[in-house]
């Protein structure tokens, strides 16, 4: 469910990454991640790096991907484009979520997104993290509280989007144009139906409750 965000709301800024650059940490990457808790699809990580000093159109709009309608998401995602140092993106298959486990097709996700990208310091988002072969800080709400993070995330969630409605053009029973892979009552009905396709995550079915599924 989209929760919008109330006027006496903090949104996010710069602080964080201006105290870091304080202490000679230059280019900082926000890095979040969608598609964590999907029944189908990639999970896709998105790591973003601004010049924490510059102002530019929207900056002020770039809030958590989730409370945010998607044509304002999409508006804002292209200026993120266009006014970032560096943007990268790190996508994990289903295959692979379903070999290695989702928390660390999580990480992958992270390196991937990280590694064409000149970095000094990460903000993840989240209370822990582990398993990181980067200087890094977790921030809990980051989202509400990073730019960097905040557009991080919207980065991911157009990225991740439009991968599904791609994934729908060619396989389109299930729905995915609709709810992006996610454990919907219409996507449930689907795959009770239809059964599991390739862009499943096996490991993510067994609760379901039956068997037919696989």
């Amino acid at each position: 469910m989209i929760r919008f965000m109330k006027t006496e709301e903090k949104k996010p800024n710069f602080e964080i990454e201006k105290e870091l650059k304080k202490r000679g940490n230059n280019l900082i990457a926000g890095v979040d991640e969608v598609g964590r808790g999907a029944l189908a699809g990639p999970i896709v990580a998105a790591a973003v790096v601004f010049d924490v000093e510059k102002r530019f159109k929207d900056l002020d709009k770039i809030v958590d991907s989730k409370i945010i309608k998607q044509a304002m998401r999409e508006e804002v995602e292209k200026s993120i484009r266009k006014n970032a140092l560096s943007i990268g993106i790190g996508v994990v298959e289903v295959i692979e979520i379903d070999r290695f486990g989702i928390g660390a097709a999580n990480i992958l996700a992270f390196d991937r997104a990280l590694q064409n990208i000149n970095i000094d310091f990460v903000l993840i988002d989240g209370r822990n993290f582990r398993g990181f072969n980067y200087k890094y800080r977790c921030i809990e709400k980051g989202e509400s509280k990073s730019i960097s993070i905040a557009a991080a995330s919207i980065i991911a969630k157009v990225y991740r989007d439009n991968l599904m409605i791609k994934l729908h053009a060619y396989n389109n029973i299930y729905g995915f144009d609709k709810h992006k892979g996610y454990g919907s009552r219409l996507h449930i009905e689907a795959l009770k139906t239809h059964g599991p396709s390739m862009h499943h995550r096996k490991s993510f079915l067994k609760n379901i409750g039956k068997s037919s599924l696989f």
